[in-house]
């Protein structure tokens, strides 16, 4: 692509740099932009005038000579309503937003719902109007992906893809990490663990629910298929599943999202129950408002800004160094211990609920 001047400064600027080296303007651009066909003496000379005139090549400019437009895309997977009421998404934003800024690039921001909403995105990624995109997906099967894989351009996924060894990603290993609160509570003396999963076509949904399962097996427990409901990461999905579940006498619930372990707070008290008396509650993500319920929520903490941080800077080393190899990050997560756990309750203070309801369900058989 041909240099093309910065915009804050005329071309009477790049003139001047060229009458007095006594070069052409277009050698000029390309002894600034660190084109490699210049003599190394033209170029000190250029650049020394450059800097007795107080010339400074913007970033776009340079990205320009360099075939770069310096813009990101961000794809998120939801509406704008969802983006408003899921901090999820605002916090990794937050992060890709931040490192774009510390190395001179801009985000184009995508909410990829509705479908018409998709078929525009594919239309800009044939357009060159960016470098590259984070896709902050955890679709199974994204038909984005695909489209990206096809165009051939730098891309990196935020959570990681289920089959293709070949895609980029930055991620937390949510198998392990839900095996490790399931696991929390089983050691506590809950033995009646139920889970509302995040939706099973998306991979962190999957990963958690195994999770889940390998904390079970790792008890010797097998799993309940009626302590198991979907939800789908929202505030609301966590209410209906806990409503769902509690015919079924659980003393603990592991939600997959911490939204959804706010939603199932409001369930439980709604019918009069206690946490973590009654049944005990822990979530995953340990958004800021999982510090702030009622009692506080048990949780996984997961580096979200960072995230966004690590995929933005990834990408844009992928950018400037493209070598073709995929690069894998996983980040590193934490259980939170936190009060709706029942950690400081003795042992015969946890899981009122469900003993009540199975001596009743005793004494309904014996009758």
């Amino acid at each position: 692509m041909k240099p093309h001047p910065p915009a804050e400064f005329s071309a009477n600027t790049l003139e001047e740099i060229a009458r007095l080296a006594g070069v052409s303007r277009s050698t000029v651009s390309r002894a600034i932009n660190n084109h490699p066909h210049v003599r190394p003496e033209t170029r000190q000379r250029v650049l020394d005038i450059a800097r007795r005139l107080n010339y400074q090549p913007n970033a776009a400019a340079r990205g320009l000579a360099a075939g770069r437009t310096r813009i990101l895309g961000l794809v998120i997977p939801m509406g704008v309503s969802a983006l408003f009421t899921d901090p999820y998404f605002p916090l990794l934003i937050q992060g890709v937003s931040s490192a774009c800024s510390a190395l001179d690039y801009s985000v184009m921001l995508w909410l990829a719902e509705p479908e018409y909403e998709r078929r525009t995105i594919r239309q800009v990624l044939q357009s060159g109007l960016i470098d590259g995109v984070i896709v902050a997906s955890m679709l199974m099967d994204d038909p984005l992906v695909e489209a990206l894989l096809a165009r051939g351009l730098p891309f990196i996924l935020v959570g990681r893809h289920p089959t293709n060894e070949r895609i980029s990603y930055v991620d937390v290993d949510n198998q392990d990490a839900a095996r490790e609160v399931v696991a929390h509570l089983l050691r506590l003396g809950y033995r009646r663990v139920a889970t509302i999963t995040g939706p099973r076509n998306m991979i962190a949904g999957a990963d958690r629910l195994e999770g889940y399962l390998a904390a079970l097996r790792g008890r010797g427990l097998a799993p309940n298929p009626a302590l198991i409901v979907e939800g789908d990461f929202t505030e609301a999905g966590g209410y209906t599943a806990m409503k769902q579940l509690l015919p079924h006498a659980p003393d603990a619930v592991f939600a997959a999202s911490d939204m959804m372990a706010i939603g199932a707070l409001r369930a439980l008290r709604e019918a009069g129950l206690h946490v973590p008396e009654d049944i005990a509650l822990a979530g995953f993500d340990d958004i800021p408002a999982a510090a702030r319920t009622d009692p506080p929520l048990t949780t996984v903490r997961q580096p979200i800004q960072r995230a966004g941080v690590v995929a933005a800077e990834t990408l844009i080393d992928m950018i400037t160094h493209p070598d073709g190899q995929p690069r894998r990050i996983i980040l590193p997560t934490e259980l939170v211990i936190r009060e709706s756990c029942g950690v400081g309750l003795p042992p015969e203070k946890r899981g009122r609920y469900s003993a009540t309801m199975q001596a009743r369900q005793s004494q309904g058989g014996e009758r």
